[in-house]
């Protein structure tokens, strides 16, 4: 059962903005999600039914639909931006 990864158009802009380097790094974990929608290390946000995993300093906050077996990526950013 393979996940489809969805990245909007605000989401790839910020992936763009970023060095490539982590980008790199960022498009590698979302791979890895296709096979694997909950890694030991994601967890669930507070307050909103969307799930984060961590890339270095680097936060990747998504959905899961199982149902359409899709992931849709919410927001990618620094950790110190990415919650507020």
């Amino acid at each position: 059962m393979r996940f489809q990864i969805v990245l909007p158009k605000s989401v790839q802009k910020e992936l763009d903005r970023l060095p490539d380097e982590i980008a790199r790094r960022i498009l590698t974990r979302l791979a890895g999600l296709e096979t694997n929608p909950r890694p030991a290390d994601m967890k669930k946000l507070k307050g909103r039914d969307a799930w984060r995993i961590r890339v270095g300093d680097y936060r990747v906050i998504y959905e899961i639909h199982d149902r359409t077996l899709q992931i849709i990526v919410i927001t990618i950013g620094h950790r110190r931006e990415i919650y507020r």
